[in-house]
């Protein structure tokens, strides 16, 4: 018998995590890894491998400055020492990372 994991992520984490880049409703995937108890590798990779299912309009990579303007926003040191801009999953694609995450 398989034992199923509910856990309950309270709304204000989660609303927290969302940013407006580019006029669009987005959460980076250092914040999604964190929520679905991925490394952020390992879920850019499950995108990478199923990149059909991600179009352009479902995610995209950070530049330099928006990067930057981000942090300074959220005046945190939490970010460690990621060597890629990070990227950001539209509202479509996180419903997507579900399903990529969770096959094998």
């Amino acid at each position: 018998m398989k034992k199923e994991n509910n856990i309950i992520i309270p709304e204000e984490v989660v609303m927290s995590k969302i940013y407006v880049i580019r006029n669009e409703k987005v959460m980076l995937d250092k914040d999604l890894a964190e929520l679905y108890g991925v490394e952020t590798r390992r879920l850019n990779e499950q995108v990478k491998r199923n990149c059909e299912r991600f179009p352009a309009d479902f995610m995209f990579r950070l530049t330099k400055t928006e990067f930057e303007n981000l942090k300074s926003q959220i005046a945190t040191s939490s970010w460690g020492g990621s060597r890629k801009l990070p990227y950001a999953f539209t509202e479509h694609s996180v419903l997507m990372l579900s399903s990529v995450l969770n096959s094998k």
